[in-house]
């Protein structure tokens, strides 16, 4: 779950959110179908979605999910971008360590020394953490 954003988008969590663990979700679902009670929590979940408004009876259901594609794609962009720098730098370090170490910022270090999934990277809408 932390690194699906379609789980994110569907349970409205910012993509910054760090998530759940896989197994609580497995775990829930397991215990909807133990129990046979699966088909009861759709339609009580579709019945408070028509309730608000959000789904119509015997309509079409769609979604507007232009936003979060384009945060997706930037958020790539900006994954690959900081992994590539990464790289770049762990293969100059095991070259050329003491020049690395007297040209690079330490901030570099710090910024670019972990994998970017290991922190939590900038909202793209609105540029919250």
């Amino acid at each position: 779950m932390r690194g699906r954003i379609d789980w994110k988008y569907a349970l409205s969590l910012e993509l910054t959110d760090p998530g759940f663990d896989f197994s609580v979700l497995c775990e829930f679902r397991g215990r909807l179908i133990a129990g046979g009670v699966e088909q009861k929590l759709l339609d009580i979940l579709l019945k408070q979605f028509q309730e608000k408004g959000i789904i119509k009876d015997k309509g079409k259901q769609r979604t507007d999910s232009t936003h979060v594609l384009a945060a997706v794609r930037n958020l790539n962009r900006l994954e690959n971008v900081a992994e590539t720098l990464r790289a770049a730098l762990n293969a100059v370090a095991t070259v050329a360590p003491d020049w690395l170490r007297g040209w690079v910022p330490q901030e570099w270090f710090e910024r670019y020394g972990r994998a970017v999934d290991e922190y939590r990277l900038p909202c793209m809408c609105c540029g919250s953490v």
